[in-house]
Formats: C-alpha cells, structure tokens, sequence
C-alpha cells in the first residue's frame, strides 16, 4: 500500500520532507479495525508532531473509511461499515491507503455526509465535546446549560469551530473571539452569540458587552499571550480548559483569589494510557454522527485537496502552520 513518509528535521518546504513510500499491508490486531482510507483530516497535531515531537513516519489522526477487517475482540463494528476517527497519537497515522484503529476508539460515520466531510470532525469534536463536557463540567444535552457562558477563545480554528456548535447546542450563552471578517461571519454562523476581538483585550471586549464575566473559557491558543485576560474575565470559582501548549511559564497564581480551575484536554490521553474509559470516544462520535446527520452539527471541512501525494501533504503542513487556517482542511484519497 501507498503511505506518505514524513520527515521531522527538514523544514516544511523542502521536497524531501514528505515521500511517498510503499508498505506492507497491516494486519489487524485484537481489537483493530483495518480501514481503507476514503479521506484524511489536518491538523496541528501533525506538523507538531513532526517538529515539536520529532516524529518521523507516517502522520495524519483524522480518518473515514471503509473497514475491510476486523480484529476477533471487535464489537459493534463490521466489515463493510464505513467508520470515522482521530486515532492513536502512539501508532503509525493515516496518511495512507489503508491504516489500523483500535475499534474502541472509532464510531460509525455520518450517514449523510461525504467522507470528506466526515474526515473533517472527529479530532477537533473529541477535543471540543471532551473540553467542554468531560473538563469544563457542563451537560452533554441539548438545552441543558441555559443561563450559563463559555468563552471560546481561537473561535474560528478547527476545535473552536466545532466547540461553538457544542456550547450553542448544550444551551450555553458563546463567546467566541475572531478578528477577520470572515473569521467573525464564519463563528456567528456556526451559533456564537456574540465575538470578540482578540487582538484587543479581551477583558475590555467583554465588559463591552455588558458582561462582568464568563463561567468558563475554552482556550484553544496562545495561552500566554490571553493569560491575563483570562484571569480578569472569569468569574468566581469558575473553569478554564487548555489545549496548546504556552510557550513560556503561567503564573498559576493570577488564578488564586477566583479559585479558579485550571484543567488540561488531550485528547489522545484515552488511548495513550489505554484507560478504562477508553471506549467514551467511539460514543461521543457516534452521538455526534446523529447530530451531524439531524443537522444540528455542521461539518467544518473549508478546504479540499485531491490525491495521496507528498505536495498535498506538503501543502497542508504549510498552512496549518502559517495559523490562519479556518476550520479544517480535508484530503481525498
């Protein structure tokens, strides 16, 4: 099978960081899936990996594809069934015709949606849903946190743009920072009630608003630099939920008087330490396939390139590099 093999210590536009490579076709293990990939999400995650981690091989965590076979401890999934996931951080990723999954942590695709739209969610819904419900503490129901708030903070990037959907739907009260036209325009279509500014302060945005503060803030990135804003915005003994990495220390103390809750989301926790509760994500994505295909959901693919190939992979990286993507970018295989 065709695989993109991928290099971490040369830089992204050199024609020699991403290969195409010829591998042998995987057998499944216990509880694997073995899947013929349809179509591959970007995110992140992969030129992290890649630079930040010093990964070299095959990359990729969001997939959706047909399972051509399946381990002998697999339930609830059969051949033939087309499936969608974001995969194991610790295992070769999907950048490939076919790729292994453990069932536990795929659910079955969307009915009604094209496999590019599929590929698109299932890393940043487990990321949003996992932040704002398993971190943060809200409930998973539609309508059932009416009368409280969430800042989001990178409104428009793939998790932000997936966790204001959530919130609206869960019933909560969104604020979500943009700075483009196009960025504000996108996060109110997708349920925002309100955005703010986040080359400004964002403490000052709000209380623009004539809000004295928010419950929870979901921040998606640059920490450091909304680090004290968070501080000013939050309430009381209100939550805060994290997923990049800051780039120089916090002072936790700014947090102290509020008693805030400071709290960590990675996704990939489940499947690293192979919890106990690992199965939760193959639930979640199949609960959100219902709500993709009832409409609720939308998907964020904004961007489609066609064809396994090391320039699209290339081109990929380049852009979720440069920060400025919106929603998600989506390859077809």
């Amino acid at each position: 099978m065709n695989a993109i093999h991928a290099k971490h210590d040369l830089k992204t536009a050199d024609p020699a960081t991403f290969a195409l490579v010829e591998q042998t076709m995987p057998d499944p293990g216990a509880n694997d899936l073995l899947v013929r990939v349809e179509a591959i999400g970007m995110n992140p995650v992969d030129f992290k990996a890649r630079v930040g981690f010093g990964k070299d091989g095959v990359l990729g965590w969001d997939a959706c594809g047909i399972v051509e076979k399946t381990g002998h401890e697999v339930t609830g999934i059969q051949a033939g069934d087309r499936v969608y996931y974001a995969g194991d951080i610790t295992r070769p990723g999907c950048n490939a015709e076919y790729h292994l999954v453990d069932h536990r942590i795929a659910g079955l695709a969307p009915k009604t949606l094209p496999a590019a739209d599929a590929a698109a969610m299932p890393l940043t819904t487990i990321t949003a849903w996992e932040g704002l419900f398993d971190r943060l503490g809200f409930v998973a129901e539609a309508g059932a946190n009416t009368g409280k708030s969430v800042m989001i903070i990178g409104g428009a990037g793939g998790v932000g743009s997936v966790a204001i959907q959530l919130a609206h739907w869960a019933g909560l009260k969104v604020y979500a920072t943009a700075s483009r036209p196009e960025t504000v325009t996108w996060c109110k279509s997708l349920g925002a009630d309100i955005t703010l500014n986040h080359r400004n302060s964002l403490e000052e945005e709000l209380k623009a608003t004539g809000a004295t503060g928010v419950e929870a803030i979901f921040c998606t990135t640059q920490v450091e630099r909304h680090w004290q804003s968070m501080a000013e915005s939050i309430l009381p003994q209100g939550k805060i939920v994290l997923i990049d990495d800051p780039g120089e220390a916090l002072d936790l103390t700014l947090m102290k008087n509020k008693s805030v809750a400071v709290i960590w989301e990675f996704m990939y926790t489940r499947s690293m330490f192979q919890t106990d509760d690992m199965a939760e994500q193959g639930k979640l994505l199949v609960q959100v396939a219902e709500l993709l295909d009832a409409g609720t959901l939308v998907t964020t693919r904004q961007e489609t390139l066609k064809g396994l190939t090391p320039e699209n992979i290339r081109a990929m990286h380049v852009k979720q590099e440069s920060g400025a993507m919106m929603g998600k970018q989506v390859l077809v295989v």
